[in-house]
């Protein structure tokens, strides 16, 4: 088994902190939704869900009133 050295730990020190020193500087590029368009992002979101959500019930018990309908 190797033997960590001193200069492994300064070194991933460094790494480290140059890993967040971009980070921060990438979040400074995001732009941040205000509030209204996030209620509006987040609308079209939960509104898409259901009626996906919607659309699968409904196939489903299509499908399977359909399938007792061949069992029978």
């Amino acid at each position: 088994m190797a033997v960590q050295t001193n200069t492994n730990k300064v070194n991933q020190s460094k790494n480290m902190g140059k890993f967040f020193k971009n980070v921060r500087a990438e979040l400074k590029k995001v732009i941040w939704p205000n509030k209204k368009e996030l209620t509006s992002y987040t609308t079209v979101v939960l509104t898409t869900c259901i009626v996906v959500a919607g659309g699968i019930w409904l196939a489903d018990t299509i499908f399977g009133k359909a399938l007792q309908l061949i069992i029978k």
